[in-house]
């Protein structure tokens, strides 16, 4: 599928885990990102990863609570979430930069092509 696919949103509480999945048809020179966005600011780039060889990037917000992963035979990105905060409290967003690998789309999100409906993360003090 060339849209991709969020799923795995919820509620947490403090300090607690979240996976989000994200499916989507990929080639091996692209770059899936997530990105996240509360009402009112701009978009913010949290990680990505390059379908080929598994490179990654992540925002220093999220550096060491945070990993991005993927599954290639199922197409399927993960982002796993660790100690939450509230303000990781976003929508967040599955996206993929056709062919450009990661170094150039990185963590910008007009440099992807294809995003998700979103899903909710809800993180409770």
């Amino acid at each position: 599928q060339v849209q991709p696919v969020e799923s795995g949103g919820g509620s947490v509480q403090t300090g607690g885990s979240l996976t989000l999945s994200c499916a989507a048809s990929t080639y091996s020179s692209d770059c899936m990102g997530w990105f996240r966005q509360v009402p009112g600011k701009e978009r913010e780039g949290v990680a990505c990863i390059v379908t080929g060889d598994g490179d990654t990037y992540y925002a220093d917000s999220v550096k060491g609570r945070f990993s991005i992963s993927q599954d290639n035979s199922d197409n399927t990105v993960f982002l796993q979430m660790n100690s939450l905060k509230p303000e990781d409290s976003a929508m967040y967003y599955c996206a993929r930069a056709v062919g450009s690998g990661c170094r150039w789309a990185a963590l910008t999100p007009t440099r992807y092509n294809y995003w998700g409906q979103g899903t909710q993360v809800t993180v409770s003090s």
